[in-house]
């Protein structure tokens, strides 16, 4: 994207935690001059994401997924996203598994960052996973999106430290502070073209 800023989507199911690290990142830090947040998209109605997205004056979409076969929600969301001329989308806390129908429309420009290492954990529940495993590091991934679960070629990890860590909430938190820091940085690297992916291995930054 060397030249012009990168037009993004942000997709949620939760809080927005990540949504918001970008979006500020986006307005006054280190992605200011590489992308715009075009749009925030949810398949929850009910997800504060969408109410903080909103009153940070950031256009909203939702389309609630209930009950709803993938490859259908998937081209509803695929034409409500057309028109919004969108370069990227970048999953942050989005927990519907994305169809071919969008996948194939940006391929290689779908991005979602992974709280576990994904060599050796995928699916939900990272950091539950690493709590249970009483693992005294695990890791964060930012990595592309492609047909398979957690399956694409990685952008970046980085570790978290766990040693001392005496519940799953302090996993949970330490694990979103890196998440927090990684994710702008590995966005600002791929719409800079100072990125390339790679093959997931396992080990972390």
């Amino acid at each position: 994207m060397s030249g012009a800023r990168a037009r993004i989507a942000i997709l949620v199911s939760g809080r927005g935690s990540n949504m918001q690290a970008i979006v500020r990142q986006a307005r006054e830090g280190l992605l200011r001059d590489c992308c715009q947040v075009v749009l925030v998209y949810s398949n929850r109605p009910a997800a504060p994401g969408l109410e903080k997205a909103r009153q940070a004056g950031i256009h909203t979409i939702c389309i609630s997924s209930w009950k709803q076969d993938r490859n259908s929600y998937d081209r509803a969301m695929l034409a409500a996203l057309e028109p919004h001329r969108l370069d990227y989308l970048v999953l942050a806390g989005y927990m519907r598994v994305l169809g071919p129908p969008l996948i194939r429309r940006y391929p290689n420009r779908i991005v979602n960052i992974h709280p576990a290492d994904t060599s050796l954990h995928k699916g939900l529940g990272g950091y539950e996973w690493a709590w249970r495993q009483r693992l005294s590091v695990t890791a964060v991934t930012v990595h592309l999106v492609d047909e398979g679960l957690d399956t694409g070629p990685v952008l970046l990890k980085r570790q978290v430290d766990l040693r001392g860590a005496s519940s799953l909430e302090q996993v949970e938190a330490r694990g979103l502070a890196v998440e927090h820091q990684l994710y702008p940085r590995a966005l600002h690297a791929l719409f800079t073209g100072k990125l390339r992916a790679r093959e997931p291995e396992p080990c972390a930054e």
